[in-house]
């Protein structure tokens, strides 16, 4: 209260000196332009400048705190911009769907800096480039998204993997999808992708590495993940001599071919394609006798009538001893065809040709097979025996070619005519 009255005071005091001095002395100013003047006493003129430095005052003061237009303002262009951005996403989505890969990129690439989900613009885009050959496109796109997104790497990186896979970059492929597996050595998509592109690089022994993630995540049906996983292995072991030099002597390369056996995982050893391929590189290299050992030894532990085929084509160090081997497995399996062929084959070897005809004539009886004709029909042939030969040959026609259709035939005596 003192001080209101104070400085009501000290305003009364001034005001009555300013009046004196007013009174006293009312000055002159005179200001001229062009030929326009304005001629005022200095008091008025000084009044006039403090209410107009009050008034811009005023004035910039409720501006500045009249807020509210400019951010209406602001927010209008930013809603103005977002249905834009909505309604060419729209469009190119449909463009997309129709197949005018063209618009769906120019539309999607537009809308993608403002759009609610950039990310799925530009990877949406980028298809749409690669749809149009466009490769420096899609890249382009794509590296866009990973600017935009740097946290959603994973679906970009995906999506450059499987563009990568469809041109045929597979090398390419391969470091970007180990890079992901290293982040991500569960997700499906990847390791299914990273299964194909392995595949088409014949990498088979990368393949085996990935083969539990394989299994462990369930990305192939368990059929398929044995067959994959017997691939594997066969290429594998293949490839074991492929890869030596062409001067590598014979032992060398037998040590190298039993070494690719061993390593072979214990439950596969038993597998007839596997073994087939064993016994025939051992042949090959001239070990015949030591791959009649070894199928003799497969034979013991489960029986194969494919396995029992390929043994009565092999020549043992004592022939004799195989044919009472393969003898004393007729006791256990009397009825099989294919061990009877064997015994016929492993009896010519012997020089017991009666038995041999026995053997194939009884292998004829229980299957007629083709092999089992071309033996009896071959030694009938050297013994001399011309009409079973041909009585033979006319049986293995009736029998091996059941499955010909019924033709017209001509008469003996008609002449043959072009």
């Amino acid at each position: 209260m003192k001080r209101g009255l104070l400085l009501l005071l000290i305003i009364l005091f001034a005001g009555a000196w300013l009046g004196e001095k007013m009174v006293q002395d009312p000055g002159y100013v005179l200001v001229s332009y062009n030929s326009t003047t304005i001629e005022t006493s200095l008091w008025v003129l000084l009044v006039v400048s403090l209410v107009s430095f009050i008034a811009a005052y005023i004035l910039l003061r409720l501006l500045s705190k009249a807020r509210i237009p400019t951010t209406e303002l602001r927010h209008w262009g930013e809603r103005r911009a977002l249905r834009s951005a909505h309604r060419k996403t729209l469009k190119g989505l449909q463009a997309f769907s129709d197949g005018s890969w063209w618009k769906a990129q120019r539309y999607l690439g537009q809308a993608a800096p403002r759009a609610e989900l950039p990310l799925i613009n530009y990877l949406t885009a980028a298809r749409a480039a690669e749809e149009q050959g466009d490769d420096k496109g899609a890249d382009a796109l794509l590296l866009q998204a990973r600017q935009q997104s740097p946290l959603n790497t994973t679906a970009v990186d995906l999506a450059q993997a499987q563009l990568q896979f469809e041109r045929g970059q597979f090398d390419e492929c391969r470091t970007t999808l180990a890079a992901l597996q290293t982040r991500l050595p569960k997700h499906s998509q990847v390791l299914r992708l990273l299964h194909s592109c392995l595949v088409q690089l014949g990498d088979w022994q990368d393949l085996v590495t990935l083969l539990p993630a394989l299994r462990q995540n369930k990305i192939l049906p368990q059929e398929s993940l044995q067959a994959l996983e017997l691939r594997c292995h066969r290429e594998i072991f293949s490839q074991s001599l492929a890869q030596l030099p062409a001067e590598t002597d014979r032992e060398t390369r037998v040590q190298v071919l039993n070494r690719a056996w061993q390593d072979l995982p214990t439950q596969l050893t038993s597998n007839e394609s596997l073994v087939c391929d064993y016994v025939s590189q051992l042949i090959a290299l001239g070990e015949e006798a030591r791959a009649e050992i070894f199928l003799r030894d497969q034979i013991k532990r489960g029986w194969n009538d494919s396995l029992v085929r390929i043994y009565g084509r092999l020549q043992g160090e004592n022939a004799h001893k195989q044919l009472e081997i393969a003898r004393k497995w007729q006791q256990d399996h009397p009825e099989s065809a294919d061990l009877l062929l064997t015994l016929g084959r492993l009896s010519m070897r012997n020089e017991h040709w009666g038995k041999a005809i026995g053997f194939f004539e009884q292998s004829i009886a229980l299957q007629p097979g083709a092999d089992a004709y071309a033996e009896l029909c071959r030694l009938l042939q050297h013994l001399g025996e011309h009409d079973k030969v041909a009585t033979l040959l006319q049986e293995g026609l009736s029998a091996t070619g059941s499955g010909l259709p019924s033709l017209p035939m001509p008469d003996k005596s008609a002449a043959i005519s072009a």
